[in-house]
């Protein structure tokens, strides 16, 4: 995707849902109509209930459409998720990146964990509206699911966005992941002091990170994604108890 695919557009006064569309036209994966109906109303489901508590700072039209929703979809442009891969969100807040790519890939079984109460009520009435199988949202501390054995390395998948830096994030998804899965960051285009920080990595049974590099169009901002493979059972102390990891970092 390019900002030329938008040259022609006029994002001035547009709604979100015609913004949705446009980008989502641009997106490299085809997305059916249905689909966009989806998370057309997934967003302005956002927007609406942002009025009264805060679900995401991103609130105008362009922020939304490409910072939340495009941003989110970028991971399919360089990861594949084989069908009815068991994934899980960490900290998804309003939904992003997993709501987004449920809808997207209605195959693939989710979890989202958020710890805040209103966010995990949002989420699951969002749920119901949009009749989506195979997803569950668990109103938890991610630090009490990683020791949870419902979910301690069950996941093919660890995903999240905008939670916390990586040398905390990684005592968060590692956990979570069974060997053999991938734990994935969604991160800004200066991740490099956040790695060379991170050093309980291979501590919590993670192989050498990936990098990869993208940036959003129309608004040219860069992004990256760090892809970190799960080479073996992470200790039974980890993760630490609630606090402890964004306090005391490894």
């Amino acid at each position: 995707m390019t900002t030329e695919n938008f040259s022609s557009f006029s994002f001035a006064n547009a709604s979100l849902a015609e913004v949705l569309r446009k980008v989502l036209s641009c997106f490299p994966l085809p997305i059916g109509e249905e689909k966009i109906e989806a998370l057309i109303r997934f967003g302005e489901k956002v927007v609406h209930t942002n009025r009264f508590f805060n679900l995401t700072s991103l609130a105008t039209p362009v922020e939304m459409a490409i910072k939340n929703f495009l941003d989110s979809l970028m991971v399919l442009n360089f990861v594949t998720f084989p069908p009815h891969s068991r994934l899980v969100d960490v900290g998804t807040g309003a939904g992003f990146p997993g709501l987004v790519l449920k809808i997207v890939r209605p195959d693939l079984r989710f979890t989202l964990i958020e710890s805040q109460q209103k966010k995990a009520r949002f989420l699951q009435e969002t749920v119901r509206e949009l009749k989506l199988m195979e997803i569950e949202v668990v109103a938890q501390r991610v630090e009490e699911a990683g020791q949870n054995p419902s979910y301690r390395e069950q996941f093919d998948f660890a995903v999240s966005r905008a939670v916390a830096s990586l040398p905390v994030l990684v005592e968060y998804l590692l956990p979570l992941v069974r060997v053999g899965g991938v734990a994935i960051a969604y991160k800004g285009p200066r991740v490099e002091e956040e790695l060379r920080s991170a050093r309980g990595i291979h501590l919590l049974g993670g192989g050498d990170p990936e990098v990869l590099f993208y940036r959003l169009p129309h608004v040219n901002e860069s992004r990256s994604l760090v892809l970190i493979k799960k080479l073996k059972e992470t200790p039974p102390l980890y993760p630490r108890r609630p606090g402890k990891p964004a306090k005391k970092p490894l």
